[in-house]
This record gives C-alpha cells, structure tokens and sequence, in this order.
C-alpha cells in the first residue's frame, strides 16, 4: 500500500484542533497547560474537547498502580482514566467521558478487531496509516460528542519517545490535510542550574529539533522554569526553533494551578491562537476564575487550617515522595477547604510507617484522616490500624475506594456490636442445620 491515505478522504470540519506536547522532562505541566487554555477558550464562549493521549498499551489506567501511572480518574460513564481529566473537569466544569481519554491499548485492540471484522476491504492493515487514522477518529468523535469548537490534544511522555511518535504523526496528517485547522504547542522545561545562576535554553532548543524530526513545527512554546523566561531567552528560542517571539509564553511556577490561566491571559495567549485560526477574538467572561483565585491566596495566607493526614502506600519512589499520585484527592481537599475558608495542611504518611511505628505516634495531633484508594495487600493492616485509630478517638475519616473497604474490614475485626451479631447469626444457622 502507497504511503498516502487511501481508506480516508479529507474531512473538513468546524472543529480546531490543538496538539500540546512536552519536552525535556515528564511532568512538566502538559495537563494544566491543556486545562488552562481549556477554560480560556470557554470562557470566551467557545465549547472546548480537551483529549488526552496515552502511550501505554493499557485499554485504560485502571490497572496501573498510581505509583507507575498517577491516580486514576473515573468518569460519569465508568471510565478509568489518566489523573489528567481531573484536571481538564475541574477546570471547564463540565463533565467528560470515556472520549475524552485515548490510550495505544484502545487504538491497537479497535485496529485488530475491524480487521478481524474484514472493515478493511481486503486492503493490508498497516502502522501507517491506520493508527494515526484511529487516533483522528477519535479526536473527531470527542469533538461531536462535545459539539465543540476546539479540541485540545494533551499527547502523554515527552517528544523523541518511541511509544508517542503516531500521535505526532497524526498531527502531521492532520496539518498536512486541513492547514489553518491545527495547531501545536511545545511545553519544554528551562532549568536554573544553582552553580550557573543562569536559566539555559538549550534543553527547550534540543526538544523542540526532536519535533521537528516528527515532521512538526511548533506554533507556540510555553517555557516551564522556575522564573518567567526573559527577553533574552525568548529572542534566542525564537532564532533557533523559528516560533516567532511574540508566541514563547512564559510559563513560571506559581503558587496555585488556578493562577495559570491568569498567566496565560495576561500575556494574550488566547488572543494569539484566536488569530492564528483566524477566528474573532469575543469578550472574555473570567470574573469567577478571577475571585477563586484571589480568595485561594487569601484563605492561604490566613490563620485558620486543619491539618490532615493522607494515609496511602504509593507515595515513595526511592528516595522521594510523590504527592500527585493522589491528585484529585488533593484537589478535592483544597476546594472543600476554600468552601469553608480555611487552608488544608496535607501530611503524607505511609500506611506501612503506621504499621512500623503504631497508629498513635504517626497519627497523633491530626485535624482529620484520608485514606485514598488502591489495590493489593502491601501496607493494609496499617490502613486498618489507622482506620481503628481514627473511630477510636473520633478523629474525622474519609475512607475513598480502597480506603472504605479497609474501614470495612476494620469494623468487621474490632467492632464489639457487629461481631456479636455475627456470632448470633452463626449460632441460628448452626441451630436450623
């Protein structure tokens, strides 16, 4: 079979599409990058898709442990799903579905089944162009499902891995048959080595020649550092990856994910891919967005918080602690808190220091008790010793999947009433046999 495409003509739609990729390290903020322009775009009345891409040959994330992968997400139609959709939710409030989540898994077992099926007509299935082809499929049935204006395509890991390369090459058809249609964004990372003093460009440099190799040229850079990237910085991207100066958006940290937006706006980012589709900038409606965040940084810089104790099994990975693995567990907190106005103080603890140490000493002194979800038995019984800790000095506890099935059984052990009614109900059974 010829390179080109044979099985798909050209399908011109209404539908802009936005790729986000990220480059130089993982978790360099593709997710809020893609939630954030995500909300821009709604709230100047456009209906937004956002879609995120996975490599893994999972079907989904649900069996993949958090520590590997990030918290799983579960949608309204039973979906379990990349941490990112949380995010994507909380950020254009709106409920998404199993369409808005894409993995290698999905795209190859659909491939083999059409094949299976003889949808092919005969013709030879092929990597290129059938996967990609599914991929697009996909972004167009997230965008009538939707009926959105945009969809914004988060492509998970970082350029040059071998296990992403058919999402770009499916930006690459796409740009090649609907032009104007597609655009791409590069987040890349910009260190400040502390013996340098000095943040350097070369790393975003290198990641974005390793773009281009996918045959893609970015239309906007978004540089992550620890500081906005300055004039200097931005006029040497501009000469070595030919993205005009006026789109590298600075993309520094801050002290909230809902400041993010704001940062986009202030620099025109939405104005900016508005005009690069050649569509009519509306008026923005970011009034609400604007009083979260400035009641965030009220409630955080106040006195009143709680304290409260996230007790799981996946926070170590050698000699670090992960946090995000229970993202949206984080983020529920924190909007709860701010509903009462008052700042959450989160302290990991590993169930298995519960069962190493005792209950009392770990636990003691904490505001409330979380216990997210997981799977397996490694560091249970210190769930269970927490879960017996927390209703023995009525300490508040919030038991979410995993952790409501350990109060399950923590009952079931310690409780005086239950257990007499179980031995009651074994003696009747015993009796009538």
């Amino acid at each position: 079979m010829s390179y080109h495409i044979k099985a798909r003509k050209a399908k011109k739609l209404n539908t802009k599409f936005i790729f986000v990729s990220g480059g130089v390290i993982s978790s360099v903020g593709k997710g809020i990058t893609t939630a954030s322009l995500a909300a821009l775009l709604e709230s100047r009345g456009y209906r937004v898709a956002p879609v995120k891409m996975d490599m893994y040959l999972n079907v989904d994330a649900g069996t993949i442990r958090p520590q590997e992968h990030g918290e799983v997400f579960v949608t309204n139609d039973g979906v379990e799903t990349d941490q990112d959709l949380g995010n994507y939710e909380r950020f254009v409030n709106a409920d998404l579905s199993g369409s808005n989540y894409v993995t290698n898994g999905q795209i190859y077992q659909t491939i083999i089944q059409k094949e299976r099926n003889f949808e092919f007509d005969g013709e030879d299935v092929e990597i290129v162009p059938h996967v990609p082809e599914e991929i697009i499929r996909r972004m167009e049935k997230a965008a009538q499902e939707r009926k959105a204006d945009f969809v914004i395509a988060e492509v998970g890991g970082t350029v040059g891995e071998y296990q992403n390369v058919l999402y770009m090459e499916a930006n690459r058809i796409m740009k090649f048959r609907d032009g104007r249609d597609v655009l791409h964004v590069h987040v890349g990372y910009l260190p400040t080595p502390p013996s340098v003093g000095e943040m350097k460009s070369k790393p975003m440099q290198t990641s974005v020649r390793i773009l281009n190799g996918s045959g893609i040229q970015p239309d906007f850079l978004v540089c992550r550092a620890e500081k906005p990237i300055d004039d200097r910085r931005k006029e040497t991207l501009a000469w070595i990856t030919s993205v005009p100066v006026e789109n590298i958006i600075a993309a520094p940290n801050v002290d909230s994910i809902y400041r993010v937006p704001l940062n986009f706006e202030q620099q025109k980012f939405t104005d900016k891919i508005l005009a690069k589709f050649g569509m009519k900038s509306r008026k923005s409606d970011f009034k609400v967005w604007k009083k979260l965040v400035e009641k965030i940084g009220k409630i955080n810089s106040g006195k009143k918080e709680v304290n409260i104790a996230v007790v799981g099994k996946y926070y170590e990975t050698g000699a670090y602690k992960l946090a995000d693995v229970y993202i949206s567990v984080v983020e529920a907190i924190k909007h709860g808190s701010w509903a009462n106005n008052v700042k959450a103080n989160l302290h990991w603890i590993s169930s298995t220091d519960v069962e190493k140490k005792g209950a009392k000493k770990v636990l003691s002194g904490y505001d409330g008790i979380v216990v997210p979800g997981g799977f397996g038995s490694r560091g249970t019984e210190g769930m269970v010793e927490t879960v017996k800790y927390a209703r023995e000095n009525k300490v508040p506890y919030l038991g979410l999947c995993y952790g409501m099935q350990m109060a399950t059984i923590e009952f079931a052990r310690h409780g005086p009433k239950l257990r007499e009614l179980i031995l009651q109900r074994w003696m009747t059974m015993a009796r009538i046999r």
